[in-house]
């Protein structure tokens, strides 16, 4: 790719088990959308999986790296160009909040998968995109960055007040 810019796509499992992602994002296929995308660099946080990623990404020049765990997820995120995370508000919303576009893929095998419900109301209001494993590759070739809106934090003021007068606490 020459002497470019540095374009990260940072994927995060969590605390979790998550080796359908992994998969995915390590297919050949991903990566080579990613690389179309211009993506130059692919970074896996695997978390608690057993599918190890290949580190060489056979005839792409996306580079490959890959770890199970970190302190902080924050400057994997910071320096990255696009986020594919799993579906857990933290992970979402630490993305979400630092500004970085988001493919958030549903993990499946969760029994009960409040987490879609998240990720689809996100999706429905363009602040994310939101897949599966088995429509990944689709999303990624499909994703327009420029129909994302950021994310605002709603105002928390009214609520801890709402709160504060439920509990017989004064107004401040």
């Amino acid at each position: 790719m020459g002497g470019g810019e540095r374009r990260v796509v940072f994927v995060t499992v969590g605390t979790t088990c998550f080796d359908a992602l992994v998969k995915v994002v390590d297919s050949e296929e991903v990566k080579q959308a990613l690389l179309q995308k211009g993506y130059t660099h692919l970074v896996i946080q695997m978390g608690r999986g057993t599918y190890m990623p290949t580190e060489a990404s056979g005839n792409s020049d996306l580079q490959v790296e890959h770890f199970t765990f970190s302190p902080s997820i924050a400057d994997y995120i910071r320096e990255a160009s696009l986020v594919i995370s799993h579906a857990g508000s933290g992970s979402i919303f630490e993305t979400l909040r630092l500004g970085k576009p988001l493919i958030v893929v549903v993990n499946e095998d969760l029994m009960d998968n409040h987490q879609s419900e998240l990720a689809d109301e996100l999706a429905e209001r363009n602040h994310l995109f939101c897949a599966h494993p088995q429509t990944l590759l689709e999303t990624v070739e499909a994703m327009d960055l420029n129909v994302l809106q950021p994310y605002m934090p709603g105002e928390a003021k009214p609520v801890v007040a709402l709160i504060n007068k439920f509990l017989g606490f004064p107004d401040s």
